[in-house]
């Protein structure tokens, strides 16, 4: 018997699922604030929760992920358990990656994760079981410090941000170059005044791979000198494409007229560089930076201890979206990537669970729209404006009868509220519509009653559909004989609901 393996990360517990109730998010608008029609969510609660609570509406929706999640050092935060045991953090991670990958746009949508390295090549393993490993982009390197570490046996100055996309071929496509920065500008000079401003020379050779015929030939300088492809190379140009430039004056045989051709690139025409994994504190701010911003917003007591600089996340949000796609952090700590999200004229998604999202999010945020004039606030002229709403999560649909060994609707619960659990638990969109309280497609339709339900019951809601539409219907009784027709269903609360989820989680708060 031929035995087969495969290549995966194991630890204990990482087969041991539970099937999440997708809770209702329910706004407290006097936490909201600023523009009422806006799409920007702050979420109070436990991420893994608010991730299954967004999953049906968001799905497919997200261009952009940034997660910053405890990193597992071993080192004591007032705000986050950050020393939770290695199966344990392993876990946490892949249920939230399980549904943060669902959630992303399936031509363009990306996720970033900063990590360091205690738990990177674990983290690298899993994704790669989870995401594809042929939808790996990178793990860009970011300069946290830009003095010595010498603490430590080698000096720690770097994290990691590692990069995944739905589809890379696409995501090369959409993402969007960085800006030029001061040092490869120096490049660029105009020694001969050129009308078109600066310029700099780019060696005109590439490696032989996929050669064509036309691009080998002699070239002759100015001077005479004849210069042919150095070994194993070829030019970069077509011969006609030479001679084109040529005349143009884009070609630069070096100072004295002899060397071999380089094509002259004006600075002008430069409309960004490709980002690449080295990202130095110059370009996109340091952890002192970061804890600048956050003293400046918060003061020095209690101050949140890893924050990450605004630039930083504005580099991942310039990369990977546009104005208007929906940015989403479950990790959002003092609320950073919300705030410059905000300021990029972005939608956003923020989660986070404990205190902090008074204290931190929800104060920073206002600032914000308010017109807050930190961080990234100058170099994108912010001015304020926009809004977010302020959610927190419903306690579950189905409780524990205090006296019988049952569960029962949540006594906390509205009618309202119960009809929207319960399109959520099914997957179907509420949207309450004469008889129904929700559709899951243009053919399928719920409805949800607290009448006893029998078969004259079931064909007066029939009557409102429609020639090859569907019904599902949930009730607390029912006739038991009934006679269904193939296109009705019925379900009771709380048995069938029962089976669809667990109602007992509160996860991590």
């Amino acid at each position: 018997m031929q035995k087969r393996g495969k290549l995966e990360l194991t630890w204990v517990g990482k087969y041991e699922e539970e099937k999440l109730e997708p809770r209702i998010l329910i706004e407290d608008k006097s936490k909201s604030y600023g523009d009422e029609n806006t799409e920007n969510m702050l979420i109070h609660g436990d991420n893994l929760l608010a991730l299954k609570a967004l999953e049906n509406d968001y799905t497919g929706k997200i261009k952009c992920i940034y997660i910053d999640p405890p990193y597992n050092t071993g080192n004591a935060f007032d705000y986050y358990d950050d020393g939770i045991e290695h199966s344990i953090w392993l876990s946490m991670i892949k249920s939230r990656l399980e549904i943060l990958w669902k959630l992303l746009d399936e031509n363009y949508g990306s996720i970033w994760i900063s990590i360091d390295d205690d738990e990177m090549p674990y983290l690298r393993v899993m994704m790669d079981e989870l995401f594809g490993r042929s939808n790996f982009i990178a793990s860009n390197v970011w300069q946290k410090r830009y003095s010595r570490e010498n603490r430590e046996a080698i000096g720690d100055v770097h994290e990691y941000i590692v990069v995944y996309a739905k589809n890379p071929f696409k995501f090369k496509e959409c993402r969007n170059k960085i800006a030029v920065e001061l040092d490869e500008m120096k490049a660029y000079k105009n020694p001969n005044n050129d009308p078109k401003g600066p310029w700099r020379p780019v060696p005109m050779t590439a490696q032989i791979g996929h050669a064509t015929k036309d691009q080998f030939y002699e070239i002759v300088t100015p001077t005479g000198v004849i210069h042919t492809p150095p070994e194993g190379r070829c030019w970069s140009l077509s011969k006609a494409t030479y001679e084109r430039l040529l005349a143009e004056g884009r070609i630069y045989f070096g100072k004295t007229g002899d060397s071999q051709p380089n094509t002259i690139r004006y600075f002008s025409e430069v409309g960004g560089v490709v980002p690449w994994t080295w990202w130095p504190s110059i370009e996109v701010g340091h952890t002192d930076e970061a804890k600048k911003e956050i003293y400046a917003l918060f003061g020095k007591v209690n101050a949140f201890d890893t924050p990450k600089p605004e630039r930083l996340i504005e580099r991942i949000i310039h990369i990977s979206t546009d104005p208007g796609d929906y940015v989403l952090d479950a990790f959002i700590g003092t609320g950073t990537t919300c705030a410059v999200a905000h300021k990029m004229n972005r939608r956003w998604i923020g989660i986070e669970m404990g205190a902090q999202c008074y204290e931190f999010c929800e104060k920073r945020l206002k600032e914000v729209v308010d017109g807050e004039k930190g961080g990234i606030s100058n170099s994108r002229n912010w001015q304020g404006g926009g809004g977010y709403k302020f959610y927190e999560l419903a306690e579950p649909l189905l409780v524990k009868n205090p006296i019988l060994p049952i569960y029962q609707i949540n006594p906390s619960y509205t009618w309202e509220m119960v009809c929207e659990a319960i399109c959520k638990i099914e997957g179907f969109t509420y949207a309450p519509s004469g008889e129904f309280q929700g559709y899951s497609s243009e053919s399928r339709f719920i409805h949800i009653t607290e009448e006893f339900v029998n078969t004259k019951y079931v064909m007066s809601i029939m009557k409102t559909l429609g020639e090859h539409q569907s019904l599902l219907i949930y009730c607390k009784k029912n006739q038991a004989d009934m006679i269904l027709p193939e296109n009705v269903e019925v379900k009771k609360m709380p048995k069938d609901l029962l089976e669809k989820c667990s109602f007992a989680s509160e996860v991590q708060e």
